[in-house]
């Protein structure tokens, strides 16, 4: 087909018969000049043909020549005003249209129509040509004057209210389109006006007044018109309906803002706050998040909808209001919902389908039950009009629902539910990651408090105070502990100690170390031999464990312990070290030091033996026992320079050691730290020198009466009479069989404290076994008698000997302040 016969053809297609046609390649170069041209412009065909549409143009409207040629390749067809510019140099205004897919020779090129506007100065222009160039369009079109009132508009312009155009005459915007607000629109006509810039893509969102519960948005373009000496004559607009474009970007954006502000924490009740909060106003003006009570505690739930006999109690979890006279009418976040048999919201739980009304019936009720003394409300009264019930379900699991509501605003339509149900399905996964958290968290904490004391034991030997602090700050889970066991005596094991690594595999290593430390305890040993055994422990372990190619559940070697053990009737204190930094002192007068202790290889790593480290400490001295996690730097995950940084923090001792532990931890440890960390203070008291008594013991076997009456007359003065009897008892057994069996001298101690303590020492290394002698045995029956008589009894080793001790409680049979 030649280039003429397809120039015919458009013109047919588009009923643009007066129109002059001219062909342009992809740059906008003119391939094709016809007589009607040359006419209308007064170049020739070897003028114009090669050169550019913009060089035919006056150069304000040049400018805007490449974006039209742009959006045409793009595949959109293109019609405004702009003015030409004659061979003699005065200018031409025309409508032009450019069309693409016209294919000369099988090359694709743009066909321009231009149609000649003016005959005569002013208006009096050929409305014929505008209506042919416009006609069946969708776009709206439109000219007002330079006091922005209409002057002409085609029919497609009346799609978007106002009218047939016969009635905009002499109106302005605002009279046309009372639903809209005109500003913005008369703004940027008079700044076209003012400027001579044109303005393209500007969207103008509101409600038209034939429809004016529905939004509405507008793409509209303007431009100015001028007269042949250049004088603005008004403003020529386009305007395309985009409503359901922009309905479809602003349900990205909400769907993108509900990606970034859900789920933000893993709790369950803020997270059912913020898909209400996003839902609120794009979506929604009143929405409510209910769910059912097991997600808040973050149980188990069965899969699938539940039934409405199931019963199964809700509670606000959310809600959010355009308005604020909507919260005071309904449940506040916390409390229970309890809603009618067959209401809606229930058929929503048990179908796990969502369901929607456009008009809800103004004068039923709600709902849910009212609660006592707060009146029955309609949906009149709240003013609620439309609604969407959507079940919140992930996983195949029912948490809850979500109840969206409008009041003067269109009604939900099919589109909006949808949107809704992918709002709360990507919330609902949300939520359920937040309840396996809550559960698995519960568990974890559990685990935690299981491995770690609930409570230190009241004792005398010393004033306590611990705080702990996990890296692993989702679980809770950690592997550094701490622990005071009751000793003997009236003497306390103060421990603390950390496995490698963090969660619950070193939660779990370091519960087995603990236990084995208070196994050890138990057998009353010395600081250095309590280590010996843990280390043989934990490397046997390891030797069993190890044939596991990817490591082993609850490891613990490499573990450090730091097991210290103080008298209170002397002042003594022995500590030894396993891998672990030395405790600091705080001194009576504030003064903080760190004591010198021989540090010993962390356990089950082999190496020297371990050493305890023995002195005497003054009473209101305050050790501090921790992990290396209090002395690391937050930044650098180094532990230099954490030394210094404590002995600051405990510079002065003087606040209540609950307040001073809380304070050291918070000033040396974030929030959530580099490593896990323990602090364990301790301040030393000494017993009252009156509840204290000892005697040196000839080793004769009649100084066993006088011990025995020694030990009456001091129980007379502590006012304990009721036990005479048994401790002459046992203090007659264990003095006997030290001076029979032992050698050396040999002392007698009582202990007076929660509990009566005797005690005898003597040089011997062997040990006392309980034996149970036969009916004519003559012997045998001493240390059978003292377990009879007393509450527990024991032998602990010192370094010049041996101490067998027997404790009486004072309170009753069942009140054992240690084991």
């Amino acid at each position: 087909m030649s280039g003429h016969g397809e120039q015919d053809a458009a013109r047919r297609g588009f009923d643009v018969a007066d129109a002059v046609p001219l062909l342009l390649d992809q740059q906008g170069v003119v391939t094709n000049w016809t007589n009607p041209a040359e006419q209308l412009l007064g170049y020739t065909a070897t003028e114009a043909v090669g050169g550019k549409l913009a060089d035919l143009l006056t150069a304000g409207n040049a400018q805007r020549v490449p974006d039209l040629l742009g959006r045409c390749r793009a595949g959109d067809d293109w019609a405004g005003l702009m003015t030409a510019r004659h061979r003699d140099g005065h200018p031409v205004p025309v409508m032009v249209r450019v069309l693409r897919a016209v294919k000369p020779q099988g090359r694709s090129a743009l066909l321009v129509l231009l149609s000649e506007l003016a005959d005569s100065p002013g208006w009096d222009m050929s409305r014929t040509v505008l209506e042919q160039m416009v006609s069946g369009s969708a776009v709206g079109f439109a000219i007002v004057d330079t006091d922005l009132r209409y002057v002409w508009s085609n029919s497609a312009l009346e799609q978007f209210g106002g009218g047939p155009a016969r009635r905009r005459l002499g109106l302005r915007f605002a009279d046309v389109q009372p639903g809209l607000d005109p500003e913005p629109v008369e703004a940027r006509m008079r700044h076209v006006l003012e400027t001579g810039e044109s303005v393209t893509g500007f969207e103008h969102v509101g409600r038209a007044r034939s429809a004016p519960l529905r939004e509405t948005a507008h793409m509209m373009s303007f431009t100015r018109l001028d007269d042949d000496r250049g004088r603005p004559m008004g403003v020529y607009y386009s305007v395309v309906d985009i409503t359901d474009r922009h309905r479809a970007r602003r349900r990205l954006a909400l769907l993108d803002r509900a990606g970034r502000n859900i789920g933000r924490t893993l709790d369950v009740m803020r997270t059912a706050q913020e898909l209400a909060d996003v839902a609120v106003p794009e979506l929604a003006d009143f929405v409510v998040v209910d769910l059912l009570e097991t997600v808040l505690r973050g149980a188990e739930l069965p899969s699938g909808p539940l039934t409405e006999e199931d019963g199964a109690p809700l509670r606000r979890a959310g809600h959010r209001s355009a308005y604020e006279d909507l919260p005071r009418t309904v449940q506040e976040v916390g409390t229970p919902v309890v809603y009618l048999p067959g209401s809606p919201p229930l058929r929503c739980l048990a179908t796990g389908r969502s369901w929607r009304q456009e008009q809800l019936d103004p004068l039923a009720l709600g709902w849910t039950e009212s609660a006592p003394g707060r009146p029955e409300t309609t949906f009149l009264e709240l003013g609620l009009q439309s609604v969407m019930i959507v079940p919140i379900l992930a996983r195949g699991v029912t948490l809850g629902l979500t109840g969206f509501f409008r009041r003067r605003r269109d009604p939900f339509r099919e589109d909006d539910l949808s949107l809704a149900e992918d709002l709360v399905s990507r919330a609902a996964v949300c939520v359920d990651n937040a309840r396996r958290y809550t559960r698995e968290r519960d568990a974890a904490l559990a685990l935690q408090r299981s491995l770690l004391p609930r409570r230190l034991p009241e004792q005398d030997a010393v004033e306590v105070a611990a705080c702990y602090r996990p890296a692993d700050e989702l679980t809770g889970l950690g592997g550094d502990w701490y622990d005071l066991i009751p000793l003997p005596g009236a003497r306390v094991a103060l421990i603390v100690g950390e496995v490698p690594g963090h969660g619950i595999d070193a939660a779990a290593a370091m519960g087995r170390l603990r236990t084995a430390v208070r196994t050890l305890a138990a057998l009353d040993l010395p600081p250095e031999e309590v280590l010996a055994h843990l280390d043989d422990l934990v490397a046997r372990s390891a030797r069993e464990e190890g044939s596991d190619p990817v490591g082993t559940y609850g490891q613990a070697m490499g573990s450090g312990c730091l097991y210290v053990v103080y008298d209170p009737a002397d002042g003594r204190c022995a500590m030894a070290s396993a891998g672990h930094p030395a405790p600091a002192l705080v001194s009576p007068d504030g003064t903080v030091g760190f004591v010198e202790l021989p540090t010993g290889p962390p356990l089950g790593v082999g190496g020297p033996p371990f050493e305890t480290k023995e002195s005497s400490l003054p009473e209101g001295s305050t050790l501090a026992l921790h992990t290396d996690g209090l002395l690391t730097d937050t930044v650098t995950g180094s532990t230099a320079g954490g030394q210094d940084r404590l002995r600051q923090a405990l510079q002065g001792a003087a606040p209540p050691l609950e307040t001073l532990c809380r304070t050291v931890m918070d000033s040396l440890v974030p929030t959530r730290p580099y490593d896990d960390v323990a602090l364990l203070l301790a301040r030393t008291r000494l017993l009252d020198a009156g509840r204290v008594a000892f005697w040196d013991l000839p080793t004769d076997p009649a100084a066993v009466a006088e011990a025995r009456r020694t030990a009456t007359r001091q129980l007379g003065r502590w006012g304990l009479d009721e036990l005479v009897f048994t401790t002459e008892l046992i203090v007659s057994e264990l003095v006997t069989n030290a001076i029979r069996y032992a050698t050396g001298p040999v002392r007698l101690r009582l202990i007076h404290e929660r509990a009566l303590v005797c005690e005898v020492y003597d040089g011997g290394a062997t040990t006392p076994h309980l034996r149970h002698p036969r009916a004519m045995d003559e012997g045998g029956r001493g240390l059978l008698l003292v377990s009879q008589l007393a509450q527990q009894w024991g032998t602990r080793f010192v370094p010049d000997g041996k101490v067998i001790w027997a404790e009486q409680s004072l309170t009753g049979p069942d009140d054992a302040p240690f084991g």
